[in-house]
């Protein structure tokens, strides 16, 4: 008998796509998925526009065109404090989960172990079933989505390979503070793991709040894969442009996979992010903190209104709310109902 493969039986599809495909067929108001309801930036658009008029319309080099890498290089060194060499540690890939994907593929093997913080990111799970790692969850407590040292401790074992850091996050909003990041990076060099951040939200942060990657962090740039992106900074969800950053060898490896899922990303695409990152100035990042932080406070007073308690976030622009008080056994259940 003819099945489908083994490990596509292990993956379901995303229930934010689910949860879209639900609300679509009675017309609702679609909460589930990260959509940006901002403009383009201009400057972006004009970039890919006369990109596509120039030519740029064919297969560019397996880690993306140098103008991007350059681009991001010196984004990397002005705002995230990470030095890299655009030539060799940067991969510019199918947005920010495909370099994700690609640095799992990558990097771990059938079996290896990776922790992560719950709640998480439903893609970051099926990436690592995909390529048959285990995922290993360290539950955060709300409000305030901590958790503790020895909650990490335990889950370690000697099949344990990396551990995702996701600041700002989603679903959570949490932005891990410099100290929360000095005691990962602590314990990730004293059990020898990989470190796997996504940083997509970086320039999504609230109430004064700074970001820190952890690439930053002394000793750590060597075991850290930095994971980002522009879909939503410059609202371009659909250019699925992203890019990983790692030490040379871990990146050669990154580059070789994204070479062979992806081939590339959009050429011209390309071109009109790497416009965006070199011209547009640091007022636009500010600005758009500010303007998301104001929604913040309108949805989450809405919320508060309609008795759903949230959990304020830090960052990113997702809310997680009370829905205890709502019809149904489960969350899934109780976000039908509201549906």
């Amino acid at each position: 008998m003819r099945t489908i493969s083994r490990r596509m039986a292990d993956l379901a599809q995303s229930e934010i796509r689910a949860m879209t495909q639900a609300c679509a067929s009675v017309k609702g108001l679609n909460m589930a998925q990260g959509v940006c309801d901002t403009p383009v930036p201009p400057i972006v658009l004009e970039g890919a526009e006369k990109a596509i008029r120039d030519g740029y319309n064919v297969y560019t080099r397996f880690d993306g065109l140098p103008e991007l890498r350059e681009a991001i290089a010196g984004k990397l060194a002005h705002y995230n404090g990470i030095e890299a060499d655009p030539e060799t540690q940067i991969t510019v890939s199918a947005g920010a989960t495909g370099a994700f994907h690609c640095a799992c593929a990558a990097l771990l093997n059938p079996g290896d172990e990776v922790i992560l913080f719950e709640p998480y990111y439903q893609y970051h799970i099926s990436a690592l079933v995909a390529v048959e790692a285990v995922p290993v969850p360290v539950r955060m407590q709300p409000p305030a989505w901590t958790y503790s040292l020895p909650q990490l401790e335990q889950v370690v074992t000697s099949k344990t390979k990396a551990i995702i850091v996701n600041s700002p996050g989603n679903p959570s909003g949490k932005v891990f503070s410099r100290a929360e990041l000095e005691t990962l990076a602590d314990f990730a060099c004293r059990h020898d793991l990989f470190v796997m951040t996504d940083e997509i939200y970086e320039y999504f942060l609230y109430d004064g709040r700074r970001h820190v990657s952890m690439a930053s962090l002394p000793n750590m740039a060597e075991r850290t894969v930095t994971i980002g992106g522009y879909s939503k900074t410059f609202s371009v969800t659909g250019w699925r442009i992203g890019y990983s950053v790692a030490a040379q060898p871990w990146a050669r490896a990154i580059g070789a996979m994204n070479d062979l899922l992806y081939v590339c990303a959009p050429a011209p695409l390309q071109m009109g992010v790497a416009r965006g990152i070199r011209e547009l100035p640091d007022s636009f990042y500010s600005n758009l903190a500010h303007d998301y932080q104001r929604k913040r406070d309108k949805f989450c007073g809405a919320l508060i209104k309609a008795g759903l308690t949230p959990t304020i976030p830090e960052g990113a622009y997702y809310v997680l709310a009370n829905v205890s008080r709502l019809p149904g056994d489960t969350g899934k259940a109780r976000a039908m109902y509201l549906l």
